[in-house]
């Protein structure tokens, strides 16, 4: 699975090899890291319930993809915008403390 973080113009690529068993602090603690190169703090952001919630929509899929991707998008997430991309995609947007726009896509792999 990928993941795609943007900020500012830049994007930071995440390879996760097991979506199952995803080091969910260490991919926060590298969003953290290249929201810091913008002096954007990730506190508020709510990326290590997030995060797992995302994987669980595209590679979970217990009901049958993309359903559990699209109840999740249906129910939403804090102050997130979740949309389901054809394809297995997710998204989230948010507005950062610091003004700018994060988003974050997980692409699964089928």
């Amino acid at each position: 699975m990928d993941i795609d973080i943007t900020f500012g113009g830049r994007s930071l690529p995440i390879k996760v090899e097991n979506p199952h068993r995803m080091d969910t602090g260490a991919v926060v603690d590298r969003i953290g890291e290249f929201l810091a190169e913008d002096n954007v703090p990730s506190d508020g952001l709510y990326l290590d319930e997030l995060l797992p919630r995302m994987v669980k929509g595209i590679a979970g899929c217990e009901r049958g993809c993309p359903a559990d991707a699209q109840s999740f998008v249906r129910k939403g997430f804090r102050q997130y915008n979740l949309a389901y991309i054809e394809g297995g995609i997710l998204q989230a947007r948010c507005e950062a403390a610091a003004g700018g726009v994060l988003e974050i896509r997980m692409f699964p792999e089928f």
